[in-house]
């Protein structure tokens, strides 16, 4: 959304406001005035016009200018109906000079998760991505990975879902025995471009099963409608987003909530990695992301890997 509609649109929400006094406020023409509300009423917007001035009526349920209405974070949104995969048009974005973007879909036709694993992603989820250039070093990457994780988690408590997250980026509902420690609700899937003490772009693929129909889903999987019940989607991303903001550009914060949300910690866990299986107790997590893996051996501090929840750590 560019400056002028924006500015437009929050004079709106403290309307009404006349035209002539809208235009002298913001330093254009009642013409520029009458462009923007136009604009935003093709948007979705609901624009009343009365003897008093323009008023609010309604938002839309969800896009790019919804989503950044009310926004308490510093990013613009690229929104659209379809996409393969909101990770490949961040890219492309990123690759651009593009910064601190989100890529939002109301579905994606060729959505992955790890190892290219096809993620289905039908409309009523939420399927976003971010672009960012952090200013840290590569190894500090996996921490954006866990910031977006508690995000989503904490958005998802909110909207009533019990969500805790597995190591790494899984958000899932526990459940007693399940192998993969519950169902999934949420994945987190990060990629970046950079040398070896610098990077250049990071995009951060969120995919969140919201108001999505269950049986559509795998048999491991879950969703916020089957949880809790359907929410707007609009507030959702605003609160993931909104959350993530506050995280990003604090490790240590990041740190603690990922562990005060961890459903691995504790538990007794394999990991499948490229070496080989790890097992034994996850006791924590390092500052760049890794598992640290309690085994018969020692502690192990696993960087990438599938993880599979046995049992409890204390359950023998």
């Amino acid at each position: 959304m560019n400056e002028t509609r924006r500015a437009v649109l929050d004079a709106l929400a403290d309307g009404p406001i006349a035209g002539p006094a809208l235009a002298d406020d913001l330093g254009i023409s009642r013409t520029a005035v009458w462009k923007q509300v136009e604009a935003l009423r093709d948007a979705g917007f609901e624009v009343e016009s009365a003897s008093e001035g323009y008023t609010l009526a309604d938002v839309p349920e969800y896009g790019a200018e919804a989503v950044e209405f009310g926004l308490d974070a510093p990013l613009d949104v690229e929104y659209h109906d379809a996409l393969p995969s909101t990770n490949d048009r961040a890219r492309e974005l990123a690759a651009s000079g593009a910064s601190d973007v989100v890529v939002l879909a109301d579905r994606q036709t060729g959505g992955r998760g790890r190892r290219g694993r096809q993620w289905s992603s039908p409309s009523g989820g939420v399927w976003m991505s971010l672009v960012l250039r952090p200013d840290v070093p590569p190894a500090r990457v996996p921490l954006v990975t866990l910031a977006a994780a508690v995000a989503v988690t904490d958005a998802t408590r909110e909207a009533g879902a019990d969500a805790a997250i597995k190591w790494p980026n899984d958000c899932i509902v526990p459940r007693e025995g399940a192998e993969r420690g519950g169902d999934k609700l949420a994945g987190v899937l990060t990629e970046m471009e950079g040398e070896a003490s610098r990077v250049s772009w990071v995009v951060v693929g969120v995919g969140v099963n919201v108001n999505v129909d269950p049986e559509t889903l795998a048999s491991d999987a879950t969703s916020v409608r089957a949880e809790a019940g359907d929410v707007e989607r609009r507030a959702f991303v605003q609160r993931v987003l909104e959350r993530f903001h506050e995280l990003r550009d604090d490790p240590d914060a990041v740190l603690d909530a990922w562990r005060d949300r961890a459903a691995t910690l504790g538990q007794r866990v394999r990991v499948e990695t490229v070496d080989g299986d790890v097992v034994g107790d996850a006791v924590d997590v390092t500052e760049h992301g890794a598992l640290v893996v309690q085994t018969a051996d020692g502690r192990e501090v696993v960087h990438a890997g599938d993880c599979q929840h046995l049992r409890p750590a204390d359950g023998g």
